[in-house]
């Protein structure tokens, strides 16, 4: 399992996880990437922050950004992605 930090906090979390599975307490929780500045801003503050993502696509999109400590599935099968797959092709 791939892990990335989780903020500041000096904690690891899985880069993706069940929804329910992680407590995400102070973290910046987004239903997407879209919002640049909140992304940035979170980061420069050391806050945490959790992406939601419903496909592999949006997981995939999560990922891509450095800011994003982890991405919250609903479906356990996203746990499973090929990430290099993914991204490389």
């Amino acid at each position: 399992m791939r892990e990335r930090w989780f903020g500041a906090t000096g904690r690891r979390v899985p880069e993706i996880a069940l929804e329910g599975q992680i407590d995400f307490d102070g973290a910046l929780v987004l239903d997407s990437v879209a919002d640049d500045e909140a992304l940035r801003a979170a980061h420069a503050e050391g806050r945490p922050v959790v992406v939601r993502a419903a496909d592999a696509a949006g997981v995939a999109q999560a990922l891509a950004r450095p800011e994003v400590a982890c991405v919250v599935v609903a479906d356990p099968v996203l746990l499973e992605l090929d990430l290099s797959e993914l991204t490389y092709g």
